[in-house]
Protein backbone atom coordinates (compact mmCIF):
# COMPACT_ATOMS: atom_id res chain seq x y z
CA UNK A 1 0.00 0.00 0.00
CA UNK A 2 2.94 2.46 0.94
CA UNK A 3 4.42 1.62 -3.12
CA UNK A 4 1.40 3.32 -4.51
CA UNK A 5 2.21 7.30 -6.59
CA UNK A 6 -0.39 9.57 -8.14
CA UNK A 7 1.15 11.40 -11.04
CA UNK A 8 -1.61 13.80 -11.26
CA UNK A 9 0.27 16.84 -11.96
CA UNK A 10 1.37 15.47 -15.16
CA UNK A 11 -1.48 13.66 -15.98
CA UNK A 12 -3.31 17.14 -15.98
CA UNK A 13 -0.67 18.99 -17.71
CA UNK A 14 -1.18 16.61 -20.70
CA UNK A 15 -4.68 16.72 -20.75
CA UNK A 16 -4.37 20.24 -20.10
CA UNK A 17 -2.16 20.07 -23.57
CA UNK A 18 -4.38 17.85 -25.56
CA UNK A 19 -7.53 20.28 -24.87
CA UNK A 20 -5.42 23.10 -26.02
CA UNK A 21 -4.52 21.24 -28.89
CA UNK A 22 -8.27 20.31 -29.42
CA UNK A 23 -9.31 23.96 -29.24
CA UNK A 24 -7.70 25.23 -31.68
CA UNK A 25 -7.95 22.46 -34.54
CA UNK A 26 -11.60 22.91 -33.90
CA UNK A 27 -10.89 27.03 -34.23
CA UNK A 28 -9.07 26.56 -37.16
CA UNK A 29 -11.84 24.62 -38.46
CA UNK A 30 -14.10 27.31 -38.05
CA UNK A 31 -12.53 29.77 -39.10
CA UNK A 32 -12.25 27.96 -42.70
CA UNK A 33 -15.81 26.76 -42.65
CA UNK A 34 -16.54 30.48 -42.43
CA UNK A 35 -13.94 31.45 -45.17
CA UNK A 36 -11.49 33.50 -43.09
CA UNK A 37 -8.37 31.74 -44.31
CA UNK A 38 -5.93 33.94 -42.28
CA UNK A 39 -7.74 33.36 -38.84
CA UNK A 40 -7.21 29.78 -39.63
CA UNK A 41 -3.66 29.69 -40.69
CA UNK A 42 -3.31 31.63 -37.22
CA UNK A 43 -5.06 29.04 -35.38
CA UNK A 44 -2.65 26.64 -37.15
CA UNK A 45 0.67 28.51 -36.06
CA UNK A 46 -0.76 28.08 -32.36
CA UNK A 47 -1.43 24.49 -32.37
CA UNK A 48 1.86 24.27 -33.96
CA UNK A 49 3.30 26.08 -31.33
CA UNK A 50 1.86 24.13 -28.70
CA UNK A 51 2.57 20.44 -29.95
CA UNK A 52 6.43 21.73 -31.54
CA UNK A 53 5.43 19.69 -34.39
CA UNK A 54 3.91 20.26 -37.81
CA UNK A 55 0.10 19.72 -37.67
CA UNK A 56 -1.77 18.03 -40.78
CA UNK A 57 -2.39 20.15 -43.68
CA UNK A 58 -6.52 20.78 -44.31
CA UNK A 59 -7.49 19.79 -47.68
CA UNK A 60 -7.42 22.36 -50.22
CA UNK A 61 -10.61 23.84 -50.88
CA UNK A 62 -10.60 26.16 -53.54
CA UNK A 63 -8.83 29.91 -54.12
CA UNK A 64 -12.29 31.88 -53.76
CA UNK A 65 -12.58 34.26 -51.18
CA UNK A 66 -16.19 34.84 -49.25
CA UNK A 67 -16.21 37.70 -46.75
CA UNK A 68 -17.03 36.49 -43.51
CA UNK A 69 -20.99 36.70 -42.42
CA UNK A 70 -21.69 39.05 -39.36
CA UNK A 71 -24.01 37.48 -36.71
CA UNK A 72 -27.04 39.68 -35.22
CA UNK A 73 -26.53 40.22 -31.77
CA UNK A 74 -29.73 40.17 -30.80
Amino acid sequence: MDDVTFDTQAEADGTDRTAIIMMLTYVEAECRRLGDEEAARHAAAAAELVTGQKLAQPLERGRSYRAPVAAPLN
